[in-house]
């Protein structure tokens, strides 16, 4: 196979367990740094209760990960994407799409009307994302970063919040 194949070729994604709880969390903070802990996303992210995880292994190392947190958008039921990080050796091959890909999945069989994040446009709307401007967070954000995938025909605006 050749590199390039190798490159573009999916990883296994799989759901994140307990125990893959400290390496997703430092493959964040590599990804990331601590200022990642001053952003609004993350304010938010502190209120909510994770509705799901997800892991990609290269062995028994822990190379990517994503989480989904259950959130209210105005009146919307919806899921709050992020972050994602991926190991610096394993970074453009595709594992953070393979990641956005479960997302996506497990989103549409959990009755949400859709999925919110934090991110950059020309990456997510090959996924279906676009532009959210009646959606606001609990803090600063560029508006042009906020984006929304619609899961059924319930909108979503108005301010952001963890789920009850």
């Amino acid at each position: 196979m050749s590199n390039d194949a190798a490159q573009t070729q999916s990883a296994a994604v799989e759901a994140e367990t307990p125990a893959d709880a400290a390496a997703a969390d430092a493959l964040v903070l590599a990804a990331f740094g601590p200022g990642r802990f001053a952003k609004t996303a993350e304010r938010l992210r502190e209120r909510a209760g994770i509705a799901a995880g997800f892991v990609i292994r290269e062995g028994d190392r822990v190379v990517g990960s994503v989480r989904l947190w259950r959130i209210v958008a105005g009146e919307a039921s919806a899921l709050f994407l992020g972050p994602i990080a991926v190991d610096a050796a394993s970074r453009r091959t595709g594992l953070g799409a393979d990641l956005v890909a479960a997302c996506v999945d497990h989103a549409r069989g959990a009755g949400v009307a859709g999925v919110l994040l934090v991110g950059d446009p020309p990456y997510f709307t090959r996924f279906g994302f676009q532009a959210a401007p009646d959606v606001h967070l609990p803090g600063p954000v560029d508006p042009r970063r906020v984006l929304w995938l619609p899961i059924t025909a319930e909108t979503a605006s108005g301010m952001t919040r963890a789920a009850p």
